[in-house]
């Protein structure tokens, strides 16, 4: 009989490189990736018996990596807040967001261009960003997409329309500013 931290090695082997790319996905910094890997996998040890499969357990876990990786990104934004209004830090990397962005599909020559890129799709809603990260970076099909979102296809549609249009329009602006630099 196989115990279940033999079966839960089994996952973290299985699942590890999808939540870590997907949580550097969303916060384009290798140490908050791990730490929301992390995170979930602790999360899913504590919580498999729950496991009610009603989604795949791929869907279950994207989508608690996604919410982890929300979680984790508004928490950041409300500790800088709290800086802004309240005591200031003597370490300035608290404050500021800067990445140190190492996504492993992107080459050195195009991090620039990348870092830039991953900015302004920080930028959209949480649903369009999540639904464009797992289509354009995860390379997930709209139906997959709608069942970790629990969503309907075409709202997926929809979303991935909007955020390609907002993409559009924001990334004019920043390479722009970028060329300007130069």
């Amino acid at each position: 009989m196989i115990s279940k931290q033999e079966s839960f090695s089994e996952l973290y082997a299985q699942y590890k490189t999808l939540v870590y790319n997907v949580a550097l996905s969303y916060v384009q910094n290798i140490e908050d990736a791990e730490e929301i890997t992390q995170d979930v996998f602790v999360k899913l040890f504590q919580s498999i018996d729950t496991f009610k499969q009603e989604s795949s357990l791929k869907t279950w876990i994207y989508r608690m990596t996604i919410n982890k990786s929300l979680d984790f990104l508004k928490h950041k934004k409300s500790q800088k807040r709290f800086f802004i209004f309240g005591k200031r830090s003597e370490d300035e990397y608290e404050i500021q967001n800067t990445s140190n962005f190492e996504h492993p599909g992107i080459l050195l020559e195009n991090k620039e261009k990348s870092k830039i890129l991953f900015e302004v799709i920080n930028q959209l809603n949480e649903n369009q960003k999540t639904a464009f990260i797992l289509s354009k970076i995860d390379g997930l099909s709209n139906p997959e997409i709608a069942t970790i979102m629990e969503l309907s296809v075409s709202s997926i549609e929809s979303l991935l329309f909007r955020a390609k249009e907002n993409l559009k329009k924001k990334l004019g602006n920043k390479f722009e500013e970028y060329h300007k630099k130069k």
